[in-house]
C-alpha cells in the first residue's frame, strides 16, 4: 500500500515538472525584427556609379533582400545568406543622365516575415566638366594648311565639337568617338590674312557642358619665289613648279632654243602697250613645252593677279582678286611655226611667211609661215591665259592665244582663255590641231580662223563675248592663192550670250571660207543673232543644233537658206555639243555661265 501511494506521488510530480517546462517553452519571446544601418551619403556624378554598404542584423535568421532606387538604376552586387544573423549587403548605384536628387532604398526580410528597410538619400551632380588643351602658339604662314591637335578630356562622355579661327578658315579632320572620355581633336588651318590669326576649338559632353581653348597664330605673309624674266631664251631652260616668273617685256624663245615650263607654274606678264606689251613669243624654230596636268595647269596672266603657286597647288585656280571678265592688262601667248600659210604682198604677190599681227614689224621674230606643214613647236598641255589682250596699236591687240603657221608636229589640248581683249585663240594658216579649248568672257572673237588653215578644233566651248560686235567664231578664207582644204571646228558648245551681252552673230563666215562645222550646239540665242551666211561654197554644217527661243521659227536665225545640216534643238542631240567633262579643271566652269550650271 504503501509503495502504491508513493508511485503515485511520483507520478504527479513528473506531471507537475512536465507543465513546468512547457509554460516555460510557451514563455520564450519572438526574435526582433531586422535592423538596416543607413551608410553614408556621397554624391554620385552621372554616368558614374557608387557603392553603398548597408550593415544589416537579422536576429530571427535572413532570409532575403530587395533594392529600389531614385536617379539611376541599382543592384545587390553582394548579399548575406540564408539564416545568416547580421553582415554586410553592398548596393552598386549607377547615376542616368540627369542631375537631382538620388537614393537607395534596401528592404531586409528574415524568417520571421519580418521587414525593415533603410534609405540612403544623395544627390546625382554633373560630371567634370570638359578641358581642352591647345597646342602651343606656333607661325604659320599665308596661304598654306597646317594640321593642330588639340587634347580633349571629357569625363561625362564627348559628343561634339566645333570649331572657329580668325585669320583662315578651319576644319576639323578628326575628333574622339562619341562617349569616349579622352582623345584628340585635329583641324586643319588655313591660313589667308597675314597678322594675328587663331583657331578655338569648343568641346561638349553628354551633360551639355562645354569648354573651350584658344591656340594663338602668327600668319607671315606668303615668301613667292619670283624670277624676272628679261632675255630671250636661246638654249634650254625649264621654269619650274612653285615658282613665278614675271615677264619683262616681250620674251622670245629663239630659233633652237628650248623652254620647257612645268605643271603648276605661274607666269605674269607686266603691265605695257605698244612696243613695250609683254607676251611670250615662241619664234620659228623655238620649241615651248608647257606640261600643266589637270590638277596643276600652268597659268599665263597679269602681274596685278595676286594667285600663287600655293594657291594652285591647292586647287584654287580662280584669280583672288581680278574678276573674270578684267582684261587687256598684258599680251598673251604667241606660237609661230613654218608651215604653210596663204597670204599676199601689197602687190597682191603670194608670199609664204608675214609678220603676225601683235608684234612690231621691227622684231624680226615676228616672221611666221613657210612650207614644213609637219613642223613641231612643242607641247601644250593644261594652260590657263586670262587677262590678257593688251593694245599694241589702233585696234590692234594681242589674242590670248595665236597661233601662227603652226605645224601639224605640235600639240596642243586643254587650253581655257579667259577675258582677252581680243581673240580666244586665233591660227594663222599652218596645220596644228587643238583638243578640248574653252574661251570665256573675250572682248572680240571667241575662234578665228585666217590664211586657209588646215586643222582641227576637237571638243570646245565659247561662252559669249563682251563686245558689241564680237564674234563667236570668225571663220575666214584663203587672203592668197593656196588652199588646202576645210579646216574643221567640231564637238563644241556654244553660248552665245548671256545676260545683256552677246555676239553678234552666232556663225560668221565669208564667202571663201573653207570650213567643216560638226555637231555643235548653240544655246543662249537672242533675236538678231544668226548664222551669216550659208551659200558659201565650202562651208558645211552637219549637226549644227540651235536652242531658238521659244515661240521663234528656226528661219530667223538663220541668213538664206537653211542647210539640212542646221536644226532646232532646245537640249543636244546625242553625239553633238562638247563632252563638259573634260572642262572641270578650268575657271570657267566654275561659272554660273558655264552651260548646265
Amino acid at each position: 500500500m504503501k509503495n502504491s501511494v508513493k508511485r503515485l506521488i511520483n507520478l504527479f510530480v513528473a506531471a507537475a515538472l512536465i507543465l513546468v517546462v512547457s509554460a516555460c517553452e510557451d514563455d520564450e519571446p519572438t526574435p526582433a525584427a531586422p535592423t538596416v544601418s543607413e551608410p553614408s551619403s556621397t554624391d554620385v556624378r552621372i554616368g558614374e556609379s557608387s557603392t553603398f554598404n548597408f550593415n544589416v542584423e537579422v536576429p530571427g535568421g535572413f532570409e532575403s533582400s530587395t533594392v529600389t532606387q531614385t536617379g539611376g538604376t541599382a543592384q545587390i552586387t553582394s548579399n548575406l545568406s540564408s539564416g545568416d544573423v547580421e553582415g554586410t549587403i553592398t548596393v552598386e548605384f549607377t547615376a542616368g543622365s540627369s542631375t537631382g536628387a538620388g537614393s537607395v532604398k534596401l528592404t531586409v526580410n528574415d524568417t520571421n516575415g519580418n521587414t525593415t528597410s533603410s534609405t540612403v538619400v544623395f544627390s546625382v551632380t554633373a560630371p567634370d566638366a570638359p578641358q581642352v588643351t591647345p597646342p602651343a602658339a606656333a607661325t604659320v604662314t599665308e596661304k598654306t594648311t597646317n594640321s593642330m591637335t588639340f587634347a580633349v578630356s571629357t569625363p561625362g562622355g564627348y559628343t561634339s565639337v566645333a570649331a572657329t579661327a580668325t585669320g583662315g578658315n578651319v576644319t576639323v579632320t578628326s575628333e574622339p568617338d562619341a562617349g569616349s572620355t579622352s582623345g584628340d581633336v585635329v583641324v586643319d588651318f588655313e591660313a589667308t590674312t597675314p597678322g594675328s590669326g587663331s583657331v578655338t576649338v569648343t568641346v561638349t559632353d553628354a551633360a551639355n557642358q562645354s569648354a573651350s581653348a584658344t591656340a594663338n597664330l602668327t600668319i607671315e605673309e606668303e615668301v613667292v619665289p619670283t624670277v624676272i624674266v628679261s632675255e630671250n631664251i636661246d638654249g634650254t631652260v625649264t621654269w619650274e613648279t612653285g615658282t613665278v616668273y614675271q615677264l619683262a617685256g616681250r620674251i622670245t624663245v629663239l630659233d633652237g632654243g628650248v623652254l620647257n615650263i612645268e605643271k603648276g607654274v605661274i607666269v605674269k606678264g607686266q603691265p605695257g602697250t605698244g612696243a613695250n606689251a609683254t607676251a611670250l613669243l615662241v619664234a620659228r624654230g623655238g620649241t615651248l613645252n608647257a606640261a600643266g596636268e589637270a590638277d596643276m595647269p600652268i597659268i599665263f596672266t597679269s602681274s596685278a593677279d595676286e594667285i600663287s603657286p600655293s594657291d594652285v597647288a591647292a586647287g584654287n585656280f580662280a584669280s583672288p582678286n581680278l574678276a573674270p571678265d578684267v582684261s587687256g592688262l598684258w599680251g598673251g601667248v604667241i606660237v609661230l611655226g613654218k608651215a604653210k600659210i596663204s597670204t599676199q604682198n601689197d602687190n597682191d604677190q603670194d608670199i609664204s611667211e608675214v609678220q603676225i599681227e601683235g608684234i612690231p614689224t621691227s622684231d624680226p621674230n615676228g616672221l611666221y609661215g613657210g612650207n614644213e606643214d609637219g613642223d613641231n613647236s612643242g607641247t601644250i598641255n593644261y594652260i590657263s591665259i586670262r587677262h590678257g589682250g593688251s593694245n599694241i596699236g589702233s585696234g590692234n591687240e594681242i589674242n590670248g592665244l595665236t597661233l601662227g603657221g603652226v605645224g601639224s608636229g605640235t600639240t596642243i589640248s586643254n587650253v581655257e582663255v579667259v577675258a582677252n581683249q581680243d581673240d580666244g585663240i586665233e591660227f594663222f594658216g599652218g596645220t596644228v590641231s587643238v583638243t578640248n579649248a574653252v574661251i570665256w568672257n573675250g572682248n572680240d572673237d571667241g575662234l578665228d580662223t585666217d590664211m586657209a588653215w588646215n586643222g582641227t578644233v576637237d571638243n570646245f566651248v565659247i561662252i559669249a563675248p563682251n563686245t558689241a560686235g564680237a564674234h563667236c567664231f570668225e571663220l575666214d578664207g584663203p587672203e592668197g592663192t593656196y588652199e588646202n582644204g576645210n579646216h574643221t571646228l567640231k564637238n563644241g558648245t556654244v553660248v552665245a550670250s548671256v545676260g545683256d551681252r552677246g555676239a553678234e552673230d552666232l556663225i560668221n563666215t565669208d564667202a571663201n571660207s573653207n570650213v567643216n562645222l560638226t555637231n555643235i550646239f548653240i544655246t543662249g540665242i537672242k533675236a538678231g543673232q544668226d548664222i551669216n551666211r550659208t551659200d558659201a561654197a565650202n562651208v558645211v554644217f552637219t549637226g549644227i543644233e540651235l536652242d531658238i527661243p521659244a515661240g521663234a521659227a528656226l528661219a530667223d536665225f538663220v541668213s538664206g537658206t537653211i542647210p539640212t545640216g542646221v536644226t532646232a534643238a532646245s537640249t543636244p542631240s546625242t553625239g553633238v555639243g562638247a563632252d563638259l567633262s573634260a572642262f572641270a579643271w578650268t575657271w570657267a566652269s566654275t561659272s554660273a555661265e558655264w552651260p548646265g550650271n
